[in-house]
């Protein structure tokens, strides 16, 4: 695997990061919650105001993995961070370090930007993921709770400011 190679992505990439993050949903058990489009990738990956990111792996030349992430910030530790929302490898190329390749190219970015921290969430039941990430050093945030509001439970709770 030595002609592996990561790059920025570029708007070009919409197409195949929709591809890449339709086969992560599906994997994820989670096809049915995809609304992405490719236009809307590349509308909001690609736009000139976008706060979000992507990276692609290629071997000879051929996209087989990329990483889409964007930066936070620690009120704690007064820097920015770097989070990775999805690391996707096509299946085929597993094990070969397209995977550790992209993590450590965003590690540099993390680097570079002076973040404090690079972070990710995995699924629980993903234990080749989690043994992975394991490898590699990282450690898994056990004792925090990921909390989320989405459609009409989010449209709900904004809609009136006076409660």
């Amino acid at each position: 695997m030595s002609n592996l190679h990561v790059r920025a992505a570029t708007a070009g990439d919409a197409g195949i990061l929709f591809t890449f993050i339709k086969d992560l949903a599906i994997y994820e058990k989670a096809e049915d919650e995809v609304l992405a489009t490719e236009r809307t990738i590349r509308d909001t990956i690609f736009a000139d105001d976008s706060h979000v990111f992507a990276l692609i792996c290629e071997l000879d030349g051929v996209a087989i993995g990329s990483a889409i992430y964007f930066f936070n910030y620690s009120t704690w530790l007064a820097k920015s961070g770097l989070y990775l929302e999805d690391l996707y490898v096509m299946p085929e190329y597993r094990g070969k370090g397209a995977g550790v390749k992209l993590l450590k190219a965003l590690a540099n970015i993390a680097q570079e930007k002076d973040c404090a921290r690079f972070e990710w969430s995995c699924l629980d039941w993903n234990t080749p993921s989690r043994e992975f990430y394991h490898s590699l050093g990282a450690i898994a945030q056990e004792e925090w709770v990921g909390y989320r509001m989405t459609g009409k439970t989010l449209n709900d709770f904004a809609a009136d400011l006076t409660e």
